[in-house]
C-alpha cells in the first residue's frame, strides 16, 4: 500500500505550532507482537551469564564521561558472599544511604525480587553507582518500580532551593539487569505538571544518571496517557537538561502508554552501542488526547519532549517496536522546534508506526530544528 502524505497542525506532544508533513502509516497484519514478561528463577545457572546487554554490532567510540565508574573501593557491599544474604532489604538500604555500592552474593548469578522500591536520599552521596558486577537482576515482580530518584520529593530531603535543576545526586547504574519493574498507577500530576508516573524500572528527577551495560527486560508503566511514558527510564528535569548517556545496554520487552524503553521532557540523551526491540507503545490518541481517547501511544523505544534537547543514537540497533500512534521506534518533538537529532551508524529496522511518521523516515516522528543527520545508518 502507498503511503499517504498529509498535512496536520502539530499539536502532538504539547507543540503549539506550525503545521507539519508527516506519513500516515498503513496498519499490517505482520506487526510484531512484543514477548511476555520474563520470569526469572531465583538464580541463573552458574555456567550461563544473567544477561547480555547491549548491541554486539555497536562500535561508537565511549567518551571517558559516558564509561563505567571505578567500584575497586566500595562504600559498601551487599551480601556476605551467600545468596541470601543479598535481599530487597539490603538493597533498600544501600542506595538510601547512597556512595559507590557493589554486590557480594556467591559467585553464581541472583535474582533479587524487591519488595519495596529503593530510593535515593537526595543529602546522602552526592555519588550514587549501583554495580551489580555482572550478575545482578534486580526484579520488580511485575508490581512495582525498582529505583527511584527525585531532588524534588521532600520525602527525600530537598539540598537546594532550586530542585529541577541540581547537579546532585549523581546516580549511575552498571553491570545490572532491572527486570519486570512496573510504575503503574503512580501520580501523574503534582506541582511540576509532570507527577512521578512512567519510570517501571527507574525514575529520576533532578541531578545527573548515567546508564552503562544494563539489560531493561519486561518493565511496565500506565498503558494510557497523553504525555506520560518510559517503561524502563523516565527522566525529568535532569541537571542542565543532560545529557543522560545510555552505554551498551539493552531495552526490550516493555510497554507503557509512551516510550516503551525510555522517556523525558526537555532532557537530552546520548545513546551508544545499545538494542532496543519488542518495545510498545501501547496508549492511543497521541499527544494531546484526541477527542474521545486516553492519550498516548507514541514512541515504541523512545519518546522525547520538551524544547531545546538533543538525541544522538550512534552504534545502536533499534527494531521490532510498535506504535499505536507515531514514531515506532522514535517520537521527537522539540515544541520551540530548536531540538535536534543525530543517528550514526546505526540501524533502524521494523519498527510501524500504526497512526504517523515523518516522510522519509520510517520509523520516527519529528518535530525540530531541521531534519534528522543521518551518517552511515540504514532505516527501514
Amino acid at each position: 500500500m502507498l503511503a499517504v502524505t498529509v498535512s496536520v497542525m502539530s499539536l502532538l506532544g504539547c507543540a503549539s505550532a506550525q503545521p507539519s508533513e508527516f506519513v500516515a502509516a498503513p496498519s499490517s497484519s505482520s506487526s510484531p507482537s512484543p514477548l511476555p514478561l520474563v520470569s526469572p528463577s531465583a538464580a541463573s545457572s552458574p555456567s550461563t551469564p544473567p544477561f547480555i546487554a547491549g548491541n554486539p554490532d555497536g562500535k561508537a567510540a565511549i567518551p571517558a564521561e559516558a564509561r563505567a565508574e571505578d567500584t575497586s573501593r566500595p562504600t559498601r557491599v551487599i551480601g556476605d558472599g551467600t545468596p541470601a544474604s543479598c535481599t530487597s532489604e539490603e538493597v533498600v538500604k544501600a542506595v538510601a544511604a547512597g556512595g559507590v555500592i557493589t554486590f557480594n552474593c556467591g559467585p553464581d548469578p541472583i535474582v533479587i525480587t524487591m519488595k519495596a522500591t529503593a530510593k535515593v536520599r537526595n543529602a546522602n552521596g552526592p555519588r550514587i553507582v549501583l554495580d551489580g558486577g555482572g550478575k545482578v537482576t534486580l526484579s520488580g515482580g511485575g508490581s512495582r518500580r525498582i529505583l527511584y530518584m527525585s531532588t524534588c520529593d521532600r520525602a527525600q530531603g530537598w539540598t537546594t532551593s532550586h530542585c529541577t535543576d541540581q547537579d546532585h545526586p549523581r546516580l549511575t547504574v552498571q553491570n545490572i539487569a532491572f527486570v519486570q519493574g512496573n510504575a503503574t498507577g503512580q501520580p501523574v500530576n503534582d506541582i511540576s505538571g509532570h507527577g512521578d508516573a512512567g519510570g517501571g524500572a527507574i525514575f529520576v528527577r533532578g541531578g545527573q544518571l548515567k546508564v552503562v551495560n544494563v539489560l531493561f527486560k519486561g518493565n511496565r508503566c500506565d498503558p494510557t496517557g497523553p504525555d506520560l511514558g518510559g517503561a524502563a527510564i523516565r527522566a525529568l528535569d535532569i541537571y542542565r537538561d543532560g545529557p543522560v548517556y545510555v552505554v551498551n545496554s539493552t531495552f526490550e520487552d516493555g510497554a507503557c502508554a509512551n516510550g516503551a524503553g525510555f522517556s523525558s521532557i526537555g532532557v537530552s540523551w546520548v545513546v551508544l552501542n545499545s538494542l532496543f526491540r519488542n518495545n510498545n507503545a501501547i496508549g492511543r490518541g497521541a499527544n494531546p488526547a484526541r477527542p474521545g481517547t486516553p492519550g498516548g501511544g507514541s514512541g515504541g523505544a523512545i519518546y522525547l519532549d520538551g524544547n531545546l534537547f538533543t538525541l544522538k543514537l550512534a552504534g545502536c540497533r533499534i527494531e521490532n517496536n510498535i506504535a499505536n500512534e507515531g514514531g515506532g521506534a522514535v517520537f521527537f518533538v522539540s515544541n520551540d522546534r530548536t531540538g535536534t537529532m543525530t543517528i550514526e551508524s546505526s540501524v533502524l529496522h521494523r519498527n510501524p508506526s500504526k497512526g504517523f511518521q515523518t516522510k522519509g523516515f520510517p520509523g520516527i516522528f519529528f518535530l525540530g530544528a531541521r531534519p534528522p543527520s543521518l551518517i552511515g545508518s540504514k532505516l527501514d
